[in-house]
C-alpha cells in the first residue's frame, strides 16, 4: 500500500510539472494525489465498489483543494487536477477498447459502465463541494 501511495504521489507530481504548475506548489499538488489515493483504498478495503471509493476520493480532494486555494491563494483547480490524475479510470477505458477490439461486446459494455460511473461519481463529488464552498462564503 505504501509503495502505492508513493506512486501516486509521483505520478501526480509529475503530471503537474507537465501541467506548468509553480515549483512551490509540487509538493502540496504530490500530497494531494497521494492523499486521494490513500483515501481510494482505505474505502475500498472496507466497502469494495471503486466507484464509491473514487466518489468519497473526490469530495476529500476538493475540500482539501478548497482550503489549500484559501490558504496558498492559488486557484482550485491546480490541486484538484493533481488530485484526481490517480483516480481517473484509464484502466477502465483501456479493457473498453480492448475488449471492443476482441469483440467481447459483454465485458466492454460492463467496463465503459464502469468508467463512465467512475468520471461522473468524480464530476458529481468535486460540483457539491464546490456549490457547498459557494454557499459558505456567501454567509
Amino acid at each position: 500500500m505504501i509503495i502505492e501511495v508513493l506512486a501516486a504521489f509521483v505520478g501526480t507530481l509529475a503530471f503537474s510539472v507537465f501541467y506548468n504548475v509553480s515549483k512551490r506548489e509540487l509538493l502540496f499538488c504530490g500530497t494531494v494525489g497521494g492523499i486521494s489515493w490513500t483515501v481510494y483504498l482505505f474505502v475500498n478495503a472496507f466497502i469494495h465498489d471503486s466507484i464509491f471509493s473514487c466518489f468519497f476520493a473526490a469530495i476529500v480532494i476538493s475540500v482539501i483543494s478548497h482550503i489549500l486555494s484559501r490558504v496558498r491563494k492559488n486557484p482550485v483547480t491546480i490541486y484538484q487536477i493533481g488530485g484526481i490524475f490517480p483516480l481517473v479510470p484509464g484502466a477502465g477505458m483501456y479493457k473498453t477498447l480492448y475488449y471492443i477490439v476482441n469483440e467481447d461486446y459483454t465485458l466492454s459494455t460492463y467496463y465503459l459502465y464502469e468508467s463512465l460511473q467512475i468520471a461522473g461519481g468524480i464530476a458529481v463529488a468535486m460540483i457539491l463541494i464546490a456549490s457547498l464552498n459557494n454557499l459558505l462564503i456567501k454567509r
